[in-house]
């Protein structure tokens, strides 16, 4: 059965200010950079209950010390470790390869890169470690220009700026992408967070980033709870890690020029859903009838599984 389709979700609130205090389940830590004053900083501790943000402070300006710093850096300096372990020692020995099998013996792809990016995808794909993109459908270096975020989200239009909204908005506007590509993913903690959450008006005290954010999913969330609410908890997030990508597809229509290139045949939506349990891949493609009358204007074609 083809996932069904949603309509987009209502835009979150902005988030009020906690108060600067610690409490059960918190530890404080001092940050510090250059000559700034030191800020308090609340960390969620391993089974804590929930996390507050214990102060607010204005953005430093140091960075552009820090700038200087690296632009006075000399290529031939020897990397400074403290003798122990260092997480950035795999990383280097697999930029090494990637410079010699990639991108030296693709050369003048990258020259060409170098000039100009024309990718045939748009990916919004989840921040989840387990569900890189590139890794699993075998993208390369200007194949997809590509923004993750928690649950793989698209807000509406009304939602405002984001980072995802503005990655949108250079690849469909200014790179004029052909295909738009939503990919959620099997487990997926942001979903499992939106279902969690209560159907009544939540307290403010309880409100994170991570809730604001997923509660952009809330018209996936109560479509699954009616469709699916007699099922275990892991079933209902399956199928809302299902509705929510239908729901950010029907989110992307209401971007006026998404929606535009779309019924001009210039742009194309599409689903994904990666099992990282059994490693298969669905896809489909969602189809727009703006002008049908009588019936839904949605429907999804070429779903396909690859396993």
């Amino acid at each position: 059965m083809a996932p069904s389709l949603l309509r987009p979700a209502s835009p979150c609130r902005p988030l009020a200010p906690a108060p600067c205090a610690a409490g059960p389940g918190r530890s404080r830590a001092t940050v510090s950079i250059g000559d700034s004053r030191a800020r308090c900083v609340a960390l969620r501790a391993a089974g804590s209950g929930r996390s507050d943000f214990s102060c607010t402070t204005k953005a430093s300006t140091d960075h552009s010390g820090l700038t200087r710093q690296l632009l006075d850096f000399q290529h031939d300096t020897v990397d400074e470790t403290d003798g122990g372990y260092d997480p950035f020692s795999q990383l280097k020995e697999r930029f090494t390869d990637f410079k010699q099998r990639n991108y030296v013996e693709n050369f003048t792809n990258y020259q060409k890169l170098a000039e100009q990016q024309t990718p045939e995808f748009m990916v919004v794909a989840c921040a989840d470690s387990r569900v890189c993109p590139t890794s699993i459908l075998g993208l390369q270096p200007g194949d997809a220009f590509t923004v993750r975020n928690v649950a793989n989200l698209v807000p509406p239009y009304e939602h405002g700026a984001s980072e995802t909204t503005a990655a949108l908005e250079f690849a469909v506007n200014s790179l004029q992408v052909p295909n738009v590509l939503v990919v959620g993913h099997s487990r997926c903690g942001g979903i499992q967070a939106l279902m969690s959450m209560k159907s009544k008006k939540d307290d403010r005290s309880s409100r994170t980033f991570i809730r604001d954010w997923v509660s952009l999913g809330k018209s996936a969330r109560l479509s699954t709870e009616a469709a699916a609410g007699n099922l275990s908890f892991e079933s209902q997030c399956r199928h809302c890690e299902k509705e929510s990508i239908n729901s950010s597809l029907l989110n992307l229509l209401t971007y006026p020029w998404i929606e535009e290139r779309v019924k001009e045949g210039n742009l194309n939506l599409h689903g994904g859903y990666y099992n990282f349990i059994d490693c298969t891949f669905e896809k489909w493609t969602l189809v727009y009838r703006p002008g049908l009358e009588g019936g839904s204007k949605y429907a999804i074609k070429n779903r396909s599984t690859w396993s």
